[in-house]
């Protein structure tokens, strides 16, 4: 089941989710995993100006995405950034992308018109998913993290939220 996050009943099982991604390999940039409050506080945010969304099974969460916003610059204001994470007994069960498929449709409906994936680099399987719902490479940064002990690239992936066709005309601001 996908639904969207409650902060403060989900806040906990998303930090437990994501530590795993922080402290076991170079998935995620950042160096302590936040807390429950932290996570908490993320899920608030981004779920009041994009959206975040969890899936369960037997009611225990097993993944959540979230929309972030993309830069600060008021141009970028119809991009966002998104990534979804699962447990690992959830990966290649489709969790991820029911997640993503529910979060584009959501962040659609809100105006945004790209949606842009940061994935460290090699990630066979997150390149796999992304580029399987659509996603193309827009570039690499090369070697501008280090985490677990090396220095890692990040490839960037976008996905076209807008419908083919529509106007490129200026749009009305995400809601």
């Amino acid at each position: 089941m996908i639904r969207s996050a409650d902060p403060t009943r989900d806040g906990a099982a998303c930090a437990e989710i994501y530590a795993g991604f922080v402290t076991g390999g170079p998935t995620s940039f950042e160096e302590v995993a936040p807390t429950s409050q932290e996570m908490t506080a993320r899920l608030e945010e981004y779920g009041a100006s994009h959206a975040c969304l969890v899936a369960e099974r037997d009611g225990e969460v097993i993944g959540y995405a979230y929309g972030a916003p993309h830069r600060v610059r008021p141009a970028y204001r119809w991009a966002c950034d998104v990534s979804v994470y699962v447990t690992p007994e959830a990966h290649r069960s489709g969790t991820g992308r029911a997640l993503y498929t529910e979060l584009f449709e959501r962040l659609r409906a809100r105006g945004f018109r790209v949606a842009v994936a940061g994935i460290t680099i090699p990630n066979d399987a997150s390149v796999g998913l992304h580029e399987s719902l659509g996603f193309e490479q827009a570039g690499v940064y090369r070697k501008i993290g280090w985490k677990a002990g090396a220095w890692r690239d990040v490839g960037f992936w976008q996905l076209q939220l807008a419908a083919q066709g529509e106007s490129d005309g200026q749009p009305a601001k995400p809601a």
